[in-house]
């Protein structure tokens, strides 16, 4: 999955350019730059890729929620939905804010169940914030009906799933707003950097000045430019950009490369009646960044993962007992444990989780396996790979 597997000149142009001018900052030093504007060459990029009207981004996939959140008013006491199976960063740009994370289960999609959904709308839900984790998508028309119907904002966190479609559509456009991440070990990668899109100017206007200690990006003199309300600073750099620069006309070559090496994987787990696989929802297809399968059993999917391990297949996650991003193991979450005191309405409206009952994620998760699949694979490789696959998977069920 990670672009940086396929570095090359191609980013290293980019970022010599920049290199080339001495200006590593996205605003000002007009006269330095030689014409070079990789974030705003990027932004375009981005906005025409993924058939939206506006993108910006920011410092990081987190961020990006941050802003996201915060540029659609979200504040103290508001509730956002979320899914139990995601990466904590959903829940930290949630309480940055002084909202209140409220966790709901998972189903076959892994992702947001939208009868969970449902029943956890409160007077105070103002967002429901589907994860497409591991390259798929949530039940977009089902979430989008129910926001809809409640007047709630969708906000696609598709930071794991560039590349993918719903319906026709770029995930992360279909929402109100959508958050892609550039990390390192993300497909499209600027190393570290993420992006909000949206097709509402208001949005757009309040993420980029938001992002920017509140700056209003109004003419050409950035030391007078007001400052029309609080804000932060989450900006991207000119190098972090550059590299996007380059790697974003690629998208489409690395998804070709996951989808060959995913199919390959498939057709040998295929041949084995007891796995079966992950809900891509009709009209979906994922960026193809991870192969999720189900074992009958939490047990058998356990053994499984250790035994894939112990053969050398080092590319296969168990979720279920992940220290990131399976609520299992949340306990700075769910015990409230940060440096500073929390805001009074996190911790009156914060859910008491110790008690929830969250056996419906559990039975999917963890029976989940995990598959990355690696862009710096030879055919050869995954063909290996997968026979090595099947072998394993065999030998622990016939035991």
């Amino acid at each position: 999955m990670p672009g940086f597997e396929l570095f090359g000149d191609k980013e290293r142009k980019e970022v010599a350019q920049v290199l080339d001018t001495g200006v590593l900052m996205r605003y000002g030093f007009d006269g330095m730059r030689n014409g070079q504007w990789k974030a705003k060459e990027l932004e375009a990029a981005l906005a025409k890729r993924m058939q939206v009207t506006h993108a910006h981004l920011t410092s990081s996939g987190t961020a990006a929620l941050t802003v996201a959140l915060a540029s659609a008013g979200i504040g103290a006491g508001d509730e956002v939905i979320m899914p139990t199976f995601t990466f904590v960063a959903s829940f930290e740009s949630i309480l940055a804010l002084g909202a209140i994370p409220i966790l709901v289960d998972v189903d076959d999609t892994l992702t947001l169940a939208p009868k969970a959904v449902k029943a956890a709308i409160t007077p105070r839900t103002k967002v429901v914030m589907p994860v497409h984790m591991c390259g798929s998508m949530a039940d977009l028309k089902a979430l989008r009906g129910i926001c809809d119907k409640h007047g709630l904002l969708l906000l696609e966190d598709a930071c794991q799933a560039i590349g993918g479609t719903y319906e026709g559509k770029p995930l992360g456009s279909i929402g109100d707003l959508g958050c892609f991440s550039f990390d390192y070990v993300k497909t499209v990668t600027c190393g570290e950097g993420g992006a909000v899109v949206t097709n509402s100017i208001a949005f757009y206007e309040n993420a980029h000045q938001y992002s920017d200690h509140g700056h209003d990006h109004r003419g050409n003199d950035r030391g007078a430019e007001s400052h029309p309300f609080l804000g932060y600073n989450y900006r991207i750099s000119e190098l972090n950009a550059a590299v996007g620069c380059a790697q974003l006309p690629r998208l489409d070559e690395f998804i070709a490369i996951q989808k060959q090496y995913y199919l390959t994987i498939k057709a040998a787990l295929e041949e084995i009646p007891e796995v079966s696989f992950r809900r891509i929802p009709e009209g979906g297809e994922g960026n193809y960044g991870f192969l999720n399968f189900f074992l009958p059993t939490k047990e058998l999917a356990q053994q499984v993962h250790l035994a894939l391990g112990k053969h050398g297949v080092d590319t296969c996650f168990y979720w279920f007992d992940n220290n990131w991003h399976y609520y299992r193991k949340w306990e700075h979450l769910t015990k409230g444990k940060a440096l500073g005191k929390l805001p009074t309405d996190v911790l009156e409206g914060l859910p008491d989780y110790k008690k929830s009952d969250f056996s419906a994620s559990d039975h999917w998760v963890g029976r989940t396996i995990s598959c990355l699949i690696k862009l710096g694979w030879t055919e050869e490789e995954v063909d290996q790979r997968a026979i090595k696959m099947a072998e394993v998977i065999k030998s622990v069920l016939s035991i």
